[in-house]
């Protein structure tokens, strides 16, 4: 373990011990079915400011609970108004929401009974299969399960994924929390999967870090997380743990996404009056080849503080600092509440600093508008002469929209995005501080000198049926004839082959079109059914200069999966 890490935690039981006397919450897992409710809730009830919680994921369960009981409060006591009342789809969500988060559901649990526990042991309440809940000792245990089979046109090697582990929850005297994720994984993904593993030429499977060969063009991996939490003073909650975050309103995050490996990292988050201030310490993995014997490590900084402005606009600022030393962390990063960009230019330092903006807007009950808009450099003289084309105007931008009950059918939903990002974003002048984590954008997936529209569609016509429909186009410049066009991020930008004339798409255009829709079926609780059927289109305007190839093809999947995220392909 680092030794800053080691001197932040020892520095927190020191101090922060003696008051441990809050109740401290575990988080909803990564994918959870319930995010999408806990959105509609924030926008059909937009004047509760607990309801803007959505931009920091993951959330907290007993935020998650808080905001379902008071919701079905408002649809008990007001029964009759438009706004307040929930639909029988809703409704049905509450209830499940509150029935897996049963250790901080304040009123009556006996609707969450089994009617036939298995061997009067496991599965005495519906959604736990091994559940402890005395007095002073809370835990909950889990299997995890993945298993699906695709038909890819085109391609005669089977695409699969084979999951299986467990997960765990778990409080003591509601002042310690804990958390524990771990699954075995083998996976053989479509085409462009495959290539998308080998393409930076530092080989990653996307979302994973350490991982094997197996059956010669598949892959073999941990997927393993855990944490600690606690509470003090009542308004600071801590986070020790390896595991993925996510910072933003939309389908992606321009500033922090939970596509990359899991990381180590220490979070502490203030809640107060209207404002929520994040700062999470990371640790991170340098980019690598295979075979080397010890990783290189780095690290990173980020704040990022939201206020409720009004009752239906919360707006939010954001800051990061990639870095590394050879001998020791710069501990003046360590100020929670310092300018990060301040910081590293008292030091001198040739660090890589991003700053940025974040907004979102309820509206009418019904809409929500949402924004990112990322800074990696900010020259007037050049932002003002925007049509030079500038390599180091490096801007990023996402503007969304989600509409819910649309057309006033109930809990059928739509959202379109759009995320621009400028060539160069994320890079920086040597191999370390760019923003990834074990060879992997830490951000977009797609890295950068890109632009991308997606629109999703959801509908749940009944209580465990759920249906989405997606359409994700983008068109990115590539690099030429081994010349840097910017939408690598693991390249050193001094490597660009001049100074101006770029936009987005310099260097070889390519296009995509991936639309896809599935199908879930909840035949028991946390135990889904998932069909779906995916068609993707890659088009590149020179393969030869590229070293790409224009590709098209369908997959069809059906899976099953228990208490895990659906592992999905959007790129």
């Amino acid at each position: 373990m680092p030794q800053f890490i080691k001197t932040l935690v020892r520095l927190s039981i020191i101090l922060l011990f003696p008051v441990f006397c809050f109740a401290q919450s575990t988080f909803l897992p990564q994918g959870s079915k319930y995010e999408h409710f806990l959105e509609r809730m924030e926008i059909l009830l937009q004047t509760n400011p607990d309801l803007n919680i959505s931009t920091i994921k993951p959330i907290s369960r007993k935020l998650a609970v808080k905001v379902s009981e008071y919701a079905d409060s408002l649809n008990r006591f007001y029964p009759y108004d438009y706004y307040y009342k929930l639909s029988k789809m809703d409704e049905y969500n509450l209830h499940d929401l509150l029935m897996n988060n049963i250790e901080w559901v304040s009123g009556n649990t006996d609707s969450f009974l089994s009617k036939r526990p298995l061997f009067n042991t496991f599965y005495k309440h519906k959604a736990n299969f091994v559940e402890v809940n005395e007095k002073d000792f809370f835990l909950a245990i889990d299997p995890v399960i993945q298993e699906t089979q695709s038909i890819q046109t085109g391609n005669s090697d089977r695409v699969f994924l084979n999951s299986k582990g467990l997960q765990l929850r778990g409080m003591i005297a509601k002042g310690l929390g804990f958390s524990a994720y771990l699954t075995d994984n083998q996976e053989r993904g479509p085409d462009y999967f495959q290539q998308r593993v080998s393409a930076t030429g530092f080989r990653a499977v996307p979302g994973a870090g350490y991982f094997k060969s197996f059956k010669k063009t598949a892959f073999d991996y941990f997927d393993n997380r855990a944490s600690i939490y606690f509470n003090a003073l009542k308004y600071f909650d801590f986070q020790f743990g390896y595991d993925k975050n996510f910072i933003g309103n939309g389908y992606r995050s321009l500033f922090l996404s939970d596509y990359s490996a899991p990381y180590l990292f220490l979070k502490f988050n203030t809640r107060i009056w209207k404002l929520n201030y994040q700062n999470i310490y990371m640790e991170l993995i340098n980019q690598h080849q295979p075979g080397d014997y010890e990783y290189p490590k780095k690290y990173a900084v980020i704040h990022h503080l939201s206020v409720n402005a009004t009752k239906w606009l919360n707006v939010g600022l954001f800051e990061n600092v990639t870095f590394s030393r050879a001998n020791h962390f710069d501990f003046s990063y360590l100020n929670p509440v310092i300018f990060l960009v301040a910081a590293q230019q008292e030091n001198g330092s040739p660090d890589k600093t991003t700053v940025g903006l974040d907004f979102k807007a309820n509206v009418g009950h019904t809409v929500q508008v949402y924004g990112q808009l990322l800074f990696n450099e900010f020259i007037l003289n050049q932002i003002v002469h925007y049509s030079r084309g500038y390599w180091a105007n490096k801007q990023g931008v996402q503007l969304g929209v989600k509409y819910i009950d649309a057309f006033e059918v109930k809990n059928l939903d739509f959202q379109f995005e759009t995320n621009i990002v400028r060539p160069f974003t994320y890079t920086h002048n040597d191999s370390v501080s760019n923003y990834s984590n074990y060879n992997q954008p830490l951000a977009h997936p797609l890295g950068a000198n890109f632009d991308e529209f997606i629109v999703i569609g959801r509908y749940q016509p009944a209580y465990k049926w759920n249906v989405e429909a997606k359409m994700i186009y983008y068109r990115q410049g590539l690099d030429s004839a081994g010349e840097n066009f910017g939408s690598n991020i693991f390249l050193n930008y001094d490597t660009r082959p001049r100074d101006y004339g770029f936009k987005i798409g310099s260097g070889v255009p390519v296009n995509c079109f991936n639309i896809s829709a599935t199908v879930s079926y909840e035949a028991k609780e946390n135990l889904f059914i998932d069909f779906s059927a995916m068609y993707r289109s890659y088009n590149v305007s020179d393969p030869t200069a590229a070293n790409m190839q224009s590709s098209s093809s369908a997959m069809f999947t059906l899976g099953l999966r228990m208490n895990m995220f659906r592992r999905q392909y959007d790129y």
